[in-house]
């Protein structure tokens, strides 16, 4: 094993380059990118080519404490608040009523598995994750995980990670299925949402290709940085007053607040810059995952992630179909507006795209951004809830 900062950095971006030609060239595109970064990390470490857990070095601190919240900040500079009124006020409607529906997904399955009884004193911090990746995505729920150390519990993460990529990915062939059932019964017409050109720019918005200059990298990282520290700051003296407010909830809402000028919006390299430094984040994670200490996560507790996840799935599924059939809705829409929820922006994509329904890309992909935004907020909420 070799320890050198130097090696260690170049063997995990190394993987992240592995993985993405994996996902884009194989077979297992199917898994993503984000756990297969985990996997194959995590098989590096446990070959004791790079360190692991057990023998952590100063890097992942690193990693952890600036690399990720960059990350998140990057992503989130691409939510623009006014765009929302093209995803039109049904699509916007229903993934307000599917983020309530995760919600009552995470209470309903707290109650059927036990809270901390079967998870244990972690229970309230995995809620809180779970609710804003299934609000949103998975920045939101790396930003619950960070502030509350689970990077630091590789395996929990992992396997907590693990199981939402199982369960998004049956979400996805339920939602292609169960619109053409339903439509069976009780047939909807489509409401177009928006033109035809907007597919194009939906395109535009969630392509990870981008063309970036030397001065708008340096603004970004200026930007990040010193939006980082100033976090930390405010953060800090919340906390000598009394008041305790996450840093990493800090800085999503100064990205939230940077990414409605149009300067910030015209930068160009967020996201490609973001996703990347979330890949990172998540290689760490699988080094963290010591197949010598997988046996004290348990066959009952790993039940129990399984039981507790898939029911808040099926909870806010029941939830969002009933309420947009209550209100007449159109089965795709409904169906694309919790692709937005359960799996972000990009599932919501390639949702529409399966249903040929081009005046749906736009508002998926934009709701998608929506839920970048709020699903941090929602996370931490109700992990404050049922904390301890």
């Amino acid at each position: 094993m070799i320890e050198n900062p130097l090696f260690v950095l170049a063997v995990l971006c190394g993987n992240i380059v592995l993985c993405e030609w994996l996902c884009q060239k194989t077979a297992l595109r199917h898994l993503g990118t984000s756990l297969m970064v985990i996997v194959v990390t995590a098989v590096v470490a446990n070959f004791g080519i790079i360190p692991s857990a057990s023998n952590a070095i100063p890097l992942y601190d690193g990693i952890f404490t600036y690399i990720a919240p960059i990350g998140i900040f990057f992503l989130l500079l691409k939510v623009n608040i006014r765009h929302l009124r093209k995803a039109g006020l049904p699509m916007i409607m229903m993934f307000l009523i599917g983020s309530f529906g995760t919600v009552l997904g995470v209470f309903g399955a707290s109650l059927l598995v036990g809270g901390s009884d079967s998870l244990g004193e972690h229970y309230h911090i995995l809620a809180g994750m779970m609710t804003g990746t299934y609000v949103g995505g998975s920045a939101n729920f790396n930003a619950v995980a960070l502030h509350y150390g689970m990077n630091n519990n590789g395996l929990l993460y992992a396997g907590t990670a693990a199981v939402d990529s199982i369960f998004t990915t049956i979400w996805m062939i339920a939602s292609l299925s169960i619109p053409k059932l339903l439509s069976r019964y009780i047939n909807r017409q489509p409401t177009t949402q928006t033109t035809a050109t907007d597919s194009v720019s939906a395109e535009d918005i969630h392509s990870d290709v981008e063309t970036i200059s030397p001065m708008d990298s340096g603004v970004l990282i200026m930007l990040a940085c010193g939006s980082l520290w100033i976090s930390d700051l405010l953060a800090d003296w919340l906390a000598s007053t009394g008041t305790e407010i996450p840093s990493i909830l800090i800085l999503t809402t100064i990205a939230l607040i940077l990414a409605q000028t149009r300067y910030i919006q015209s930068l160009s390299g967020t996201k490609m810059i973001g996703i990347f430094l979330i890949y990172l984040f998540l290689a760490v994670i699988g080094a963290f995952c010591e197949i010598g200490a997988l046996a004290s996560l348990g066959i009952d507790l790993a039940w129990s992630l399984t039981l507790f996840i898939g029911t808040i799935v099926l909870i806010h599924g029941l939830f969002i179909f009933l309420a947009g059939g209550l209100l007449k809705q159109d089965w795709d829409l409904i169906a694309v507006a919790s692709q937005a929820n359960v799996g972000g922006g990009s599932t919501a994509l390639a949702l529409a795209k399966s249903f040929n329904r081009n005046d749906l890309l736009l508002p998926g992909v934009l709701v998608g951004s929506l839920g970048s935004g709020l699903g941090t907020y929602y996370g931490f909420l109700v992990a404050g809830w049922l904390a301890p």
